[in-house]
């Protein structure tokens, strides 16, 4: 059996979304004459933590943690906040917070942490990473990112034993979607893209979760062209098959093509809208009383992936007798909390914050409606298969990602506007 050497930055307990990539990968080598073994942080201080996904990691796997080395509670103290106090992603790079301490600690984050905030953990990781390789014999070195500090290890570690370097990116590097609207000074951009070649470049293979990311890096870097690959996030069915509400379910509840058009009133030869959706769930639900429905997002939302139209097309319906709950499982950016606000909807917002991953499914599954922000034309949300799986109506929002309007179509599962 041939051993791999696997290098994330976020690992149980934390319980950051894109843990569940490696997570699932790893669980799963060993059928195909792979031993994995994993190189992380000691503690992820940002991130909400979630024991539960430490019931996931074989017994025999070898986990070598080292020493973050991150900023956060040097942030946690530049922001008057208690060491403990958690941090929320999607309020630390908010567009919409105008405080002179958030500007300062945005701007220190976008021009001196290359490439990203984790970049510390460099080098207790390269130690702890020379001390495995000379302890155990590894064929293969695979890097998780973001963060992209994950990449820079990884081809150090390759460069160094002459190991093949497989660099996953779950989003892009120098340009990520929440970068957009930040300020980043000539000197650091070099660099970044410094950083961003020399890795792809010098990589075995580079692995991409969605074709809109590969193609775009192809064209910056035509190299990686037959070195490259896209691999989806996919979804775990055992994680489904422990909630009674989803075990049984297959298939996707969204009703078919000809049943949709069957739903509309015959004069009805507009594209489909967010309001369609809804009445055509509600009108479907003969047997269910009438009570708030559950529009569901689950994960992080920030500030770029606000959906005003959303808003004002749940106004409308519930302003119509029909009435909706907008219920977040995760972190909710300030200016979509206060959009929801000025559409007089707080009422009818929950905020349930951070949630167990089995607590999230079970939400999903609960819900009547599921919705995704999909701004990123190269970006497929992971949170989009779970949703499929949960077999609800899936309304996403993007106008130009063909990509995720592509996997909705081919499911039949929902729309995207």
């Amino acid at each position: 059996m041939k051993n791999v050497l696997f290098i994330t930055y976020f690992w149980p307990p934390s319980g950051k979304a894109s843990l569940h990539w490696p997570l699932a990968v790893i669980k799963h080598l060993p059928r195909s004459g792979w031993q994995p073994a994993v190189l992380t942080v000691d503690e992820d201080t940002f991130s909400e933590r979630d024991e539960s996904l430490l019931g996931e990691i074989a017994a025999d796997l070898t986990v070598v943690r080292t020493a973050s080395n991150d900023p956060f509670q040097l942030y946690r103290k530049f922001l008057g906040k208690s060491p403990g106090d958690p941090l929320v992603a999607s309020e630390t790079i908010s567009m919409t917070n105008s405080g002179l301490r958030h500007r300062i600690a945005v701007w220190i984050r976008m021009n001196l942490f290359v490439p990203d905030a984790r970049i510390g953990w460099f080098f207790s990781a390269v130690r702890g990473g020379v001390r495995l390789i000379r302890s155990m014999k590894i064929d293969a070195i695979v890097s998780n990112g973001p963060p992209h500090s994950a990449h820079l290890i990884g081809k150090y570690l390759s460069k160094r034993f002459s190991i093949p370097h497989i660099p996953i990116l779950i989003d892009p590097w120098v340009d990520i979607a929440y970068y957009r609207g930040f300020k980043r000074s000539a000197a650091t951009l070099a660099l970044d893209n410094y950083f961003e070649r020399s890795v792809l470049e010098h990589a075995a293979h580079v692995v991409f979760v969605t074709q809109g990311a590969r193609e775009e890096y192809v064209k910056k870097y035509p190299g990686i062209a037959g070195t490259s690959s896209v691999l989806y996030w996919g979804y775990n069915e055992e994680s489904f098959s422990r909630i009674g509400r989803c075990a049984e379910s297959s298939g996707n509840a969204f009703p078919s093509t000809s049943e949709r058009q069957a739903s509309q009133p015959a004069r009805e030869e507009s594209p489909v809208t967010v309001e369609h959706q809804i009445a055509a769930q509600n009108s479907s639900a003969t047997d269910v009383p009438r009570a708030s429905r559950v529009l569901l997002h689950a994960g992080n939302i920030f500030d770029f992936q606000n959906p005003p139209g959303l808003w004002k097309n749940v106004r409308r319906e519930i302003d119509a007798g029909r009435p909706i709950t907008i219920r977040f499982v995760g972190t909710v950016s300030p200016g979509i909390r206060r959009t929801i606000e000025e559409q007089g909807l707080s009422p009818y917002a929950e905020y349930k914050g951070f949630l167990p991953f089995d607590r999230m499914i079970e939400e999903m599954c609960g819900a009547d409606f599921l919705f995704v922000c999909a701004t990123e034309k190269r970006h497929v949300p992971g949170k989009l298969f779970e949703y499929l799986r949960a077999g609800k109506p899936v309304i996403a929002f993007g106008d130009d990602n063909e990509e995720v309007a592509g996997l909705l179509r081919s499911c039949n599962a929902g729309v995207l506007l």
